[in-house]
């Protein structure tokens, strides 16, 4: 049992496996930092790119320095060093990299299936998962033999099926993204209210999570942000829109071409089901099957294109890291991620607060049993707590089942081998579905196969 006490440091160790990816696994150490009572713990920072590995922990060895920190760092491409004893394991890798996600969006761009990201549901999100498949085999064997009792959270996309699968090889995984933050910031930015007086309650899948409630004090503010919102349908100015740069794990970006700027889809989607949900407009329109079906109406719904394979394939690493470095250095304050603070409440048993995708045990009766849901969690002491919200408004729901539909079949076909479920994950797709004939899905999940095929399960080839 951990004694816990008002004052001093812990001495937690925590694993970041993949945390030579771009910028964020710094970012992440700078939230941990940031917290008093994990300063005097060890870093353990572990990747299979050894320069890239290097480029991170260097950044974090200066940074501990800077501020004066008794904090360690481990640099490591041995998994299992990493893993040894260790209290948090947190998931930041993307197995392939952006040479392996090129193919994710680029062979279904040539039968019609334009995805912004690629990284959630559809042909993209589905191959993203199985290629990273047996790395979650091999990283939940050695967490079973080396830190059996680690609080495993998980960054890594396909969020839902990610999480789903590594509950399902027997983790206590909690996953983790800022859609949520994101979103309610920019609603009460929309609405021009502090965001400290806002309360809002949220629930739904990642990335299709539903702001069920959002009030100020005992006002609902929803009237108002309906009448907001409904000037989204007809503005396409998009001048003074700030560019985009796929980090969003900022306090608040301001209005962007990524989020506030441009609302067309997700005004569009809660005048259709009651409710704004907590991913971009860009984002959101690859999970339905209204939006993308031409690049006339594209271009319509979202007159600014954002492409976050682009973004990816373009962005300068070095200059990211150098300049969230001097940032820290300057002050070490956390971002929006709820990662630390799952640390922290855990080290210190002082209560907090975050949104988490969990195992849905009753949380969420009208969304499948076992499946992955966002909700409101308690963390302190004893762990992650989802609380029970209670069914979704049943078109909220109806929603999200058709994601949870592809998301099954893909953890499915994960369990069993069953190459069947691949392609049936994809036929469910709704915006796959709304663009091809069986035919065509089938022969282009055969193409994603051959280009991913020294990732994937073997018993799937």
């Amino acid at each position: 049992m951990k004694a816990f006490t008002d004052e001093g440091t812990t001495m937690a160790k925590i694993a970041i496996i993949g945390a030579g990816g771009y910028v964020f696994p710094f970012r992440l150490i700078g939230d941990l930092l940031s917290f008093p009572a994990l300063q005097n713990s060890t870093l353990a920072l572990m990747d299979i790119d050894a320069e890239r590995l290097e480029r991170t922990a260097t950044a974090a060895r200066e940074l501990i320095e800077h501020h004066g920190l008794p904090a360690a760092v481990l640099e490591t491409t041995d998994r299992k060093e990493a893993l040894d004893a260790a209290d948090y394991v947190i998931i930041t890798f993307q197995v392939g990299g952006v040479d392996a996600y090129r193919h994710d969006v680029e062979i279904p761009r040539r039968y019609g299936i334009d995805q912004t990201v690629g990284d959630t549901v559809g042909p993209g999100g589905v191959f993203r998962f199985l290629r990273s498949v047996p790395a979650y085999r091999e990283l939940a064997s050695d967490i079973h033999a080396l830190c059996p009792g680690a609080q495993v959270i998980n960054y890594a996309n396909p969020m839902a099926m990610a999480t789903w699968y590594l509950t399902s090889l027997g983790l206590r995984p909690v996953g983790l993204c800022h859609s949520v933050q994101g979103t309610t910031r920019m609603l009460a930015r929309e609405l021009d209210i502090p965001y400290g007086e806002v309360r809002y309650l949220s629930a739904g899948i990642n990335h299709q999570a539903w702001i069920l409630d959002f009030r100020r004090g005992n006002q609902d503010l929803y009237p108002d942000l309906r009448r907001r919102m409904q000037r989204h349908l007809n503005w396409q100015d998009t001048t003074g829109l700030a560019d985009d740069d796929g980090d969003h794990s900022g306090v608040d970006r301001g209005v962007s071409t990524y989020e506030g700027g441009i609302e067309r889809v997700r005004t569009s989607i809660m005048d259709a089901f009651g409710y704004f949900h907590t991913e971009s407009s860009h984002h959101a329109s690859e999970y339905l099957p209204y939006f993308r079906k031409n690049p006339e109406l594209v271009r319509d719904f979202v007159p600014v294109r954002w492409d976050y394979y682009e973004i990816c394939r373009d962005h300068d690493e070095d200059e990211k890291i150098i300049t969230a470095l001097a940032e820290l250095k300057d002050e070490l304050a956390p971002s929006v991620e709820y990662g630390a603070v799952i640390v922290n409440s855990m080290e210190t048993n002082r209560p907090g607060v975050i949104y988490g995708n969990v195992e849905n045990r009753e949380i969420i009766p009208n969304l499948p049993e076992g499946s992955c849901v966002e909700v409101p969690c308690l963390v302190d002491g004893n762990g992650i707590q989802p609380i029970a919200v209670g069914p979704l408004p049943p078109q909220c729901a109806a929603v999200n089942r058709t994601n949870v539909n592809v998301q099954e079949l893909a953890v499915q076909a994960a369990l069993t081998g069953n190459r069947e479920h691949v392609y049936q994950a994809v036929m469910l797709d709704p915006l796959t579905g709304a663009q091809l004939t069986l035919q065509q899905i089938r022969t282009m999940v055969d193409e994603l196969f051959e280009a991913h095929a020294p990732l994937l399960p073997s018993e799937l080839l």
